[in-house]
């Protein structure tokens, strides 16, 4: 296929895109920026964006990614909650890198969750797509855990799980979606090198 073939196909996919892919998109481009800038409204920019993702998701069968926004929707309110609360103690959370127990913790949740997902969805729904569905959610319910928690790998974890899906959430005609992650994933490497940064600043601080 040509080069204007492909070209014409993604004008078309972009132009058949509901209002409601650009509204859900529009939160979620707001919500990285927000996290990049290590800043607290990235919780509330991202529940509506999420809300909106759900939704969307169920329409494109794309049940583990469903199960992923509803966990991304909890993770978000618990985040929003521990933010909150050290602010108004004028407290900090700060960024860290993650401990040897984390590390046990955030790969029992990406491998754990690998596995069950795929068995629910070979056995109780009718995904085409489960090995990369539950790859994509897996990786990603880590990587949350440790964006709530502060941690510097949680831009890695996330960006394993965009990298796969990119091409998945294009498969299933979600364009804006797809385009947002690949987004998401250039974000993420400037938000993984700004917060070794803001980690370096702390660590001046308190020295």
């Amino acid at each position: 296929m040509e080069i204007q073939e492909y070209l014409r196909l993604f004008v078309e996919q972009i132009i058949e895109t509901s209002y409601l892919e650009w509204f859900a998109v529009s939160f979620g481009v707001t919500e990285v920026l927000l996290a990049k800038r290590n800043n607290i409204l990235l919780y509330p920019a991202g529940i509506i964006g999420i809300l909106l993702g759900i939704y969307l998701k169920l329409q494109a069968k794309l049940y583990a990614e469903t199960l992923l926004s509803m966990y991304y929707l909890v993770m978000s309110f618990y985040g929003w909650i521990i933010w909150s609360k050290r602010k108004a103690k004028n407290q900090v959370l700060p960024v860290s890198w993650m401990t040897k127990e984390e590390y046990k913790i955030a790969f029992a949740i990406a491998i754990g969750g690998y596995f069950v997902l795929y068995y629910a969805l070979v056995n109780f729904t009718n995904s085409d797509v489960p090995i990369l569905d539950a790859f994509v959610s897996s990786t990603a319910w880590a990587g949350m855990w440790l964006l709530a928690r502060r941690k510097i790998e949680n831009w890695i974890f996330l960006n394993v799980s965009n990298i796969v899906a990119i091409p998945l959430l294009w498969h299933k005609d979600l364009v804006l979606f797809s385009l947002l992650t690949l987004f998401l994933f250039i974000v993420a490497i400037f938000g993984y090198v700004d917060w070794k940064k803001i980690y370096q600043k702390q660590l001046a601080v308190s020295s």
